[in-house]
């Protein structure tokens, strides 16, 4: 689980036309790199943050953590 995130993170996010900082400010962070640093798998999502995420893409949080579904 979560091997394939960073990937499609980076998907969804280009996928929506959104800069990293577009993102983070959407989620309410205050700086993008916390997002390059999900893309780049230096960091790992908390469940509050997936659920955000797949809320904010209209897609399932399974489809994010679950290395087998597709985005």
């Amino acid at each position: 689980m979560l091997r394939r995130f960073p990937e499609k993170l980076r998907t969804l996010r280009k996928r929506h036309k959104l800069t990293q900082q577009q993102l983070a400010d959407r989620l309410g962070m205050t700086t993008g790199v916390y997002i390059s640093d999900l893309e780049n798998g230096k960091r790992r999502p908390g469940t509050e943050l997936v659920f955000k995420i797949a809320d904010l893409f209209g897609v399932m949080a399974d489809q994010l953590v679950r290395d087998e579904l597709e985005v």
